[in-house]
């Protein structure tokens, strides 16, 4: 399996790959996996970079649509990021959407690539309201560490760390990370990977906020904004039958070159 320096980096995902939360569509996403892809090219000048990714996609949908494109560019490197939006439907199965991660993985691997894959937050450290949806995460998370094992593929394991629901790290719907967190992401996959100057400093907790703490009543209110914003209108397109992803393409579906993150 390939160690490095590596020359092409595929990402496959839904939208934390594609980089929701990260910039806007107006000016452009970057997001994690472009972020790791200039982390990559400090110590891989050269490398040549596509990300397929495309935001909405179930775990079946990514393994359909973008395991064969990714084969077909032959990436000595690639990150298999999907499962969050399986994981919000009601209808939830914690092994289909791990077998359709393996499969991904197996592919991958079994051409060559070294293959990186992360573990999922607790969502209720992040939305109060999704407490239930806990057990699911934790089924989850268990199904990805085993069957990356299987095929050698390294696991960036931001579930432990507090950090990683710091509010600060996360958009304001909840569900996409925000700038700072796609830099941290990015960083804890550079981690797993050992590329060149990482470290387990993406662990660290952030400074304290500022000012006094949320009273009950402002946490109340907050969740409450939350719900009319974000949960209201994401509940309203499940009900349609509509996806966020429908009419979109890959915004990188090619390899193109990269600077580094430090150019």
């Amino acid at each position: 399996m390939h160690n490095g320096p590596y020359t092409r980096y595929v990402a496959l995902g839904d939208s934390q790959t594609e980089g929701l939360g990260d910039g806007d569509d107006a000016t452009g996403l970057r997001g994690c996996a472009d972020r790791l892809a200039e982390l990559i090219a400090d110590s891989s000048p050269g490398l040549a970079y596509a990300n397929l990714a495309v935001r909405g996609k179930l775990a079946g949908q990514v393994r359909a649509e973008q395991l064969g494109p990714a084969l077909a560019l032959r990436p000595d490197v690639a990150t298999v990021v999907a499962g969050m939006n399986d994981l919000l439907r009601p209808r939830f199965d914690a092994d289909e959407v791990a077998d359709h991660l393996e499969a991904m993985f197996a592919e991958l691997t079994g051409q060559g690539a070294r293959v990186a894959t992360v573990t999922f937050p607790d969502t209720a450290r992040i939305i109060p309201l999704a407490r239930p949806l806990t057990s699911r995460v934790t089924a989850l998370n268990a199904n990805i560490r085993e069957a990356a094992g299987r095929h050698g593929v390294v696991v960036a394991e931001t579930y432990p760390h507090p950090v990683v629901t710091d509010s600060r790290l996360w958009s304001p719907d909840r569900l996409h990370a925000s700038p700072l967190g796609h830099e941290r992401i990015a960083a804890a996959v550079a981690d797993a990977l050992g590329l060149p100057g990482s470290s387990e400093a993406w662990t660290h907790p952030l400074p304290p906020q500022p000012g006094p703490p949320r009273s009950g009543a402002r946490a109340a209110l907050d969740e409450l904004r939350w719900v009319a914003g974000f949960l209201g209108p994401w509940i309203g397109r499940r009900l349609r039958g509509r996806s966020s992803g429908e009419g979109r393409t890959a915004k990188r579906p090619e390899p193109m070159p990269v600077r580094s993150s430090v150019a």
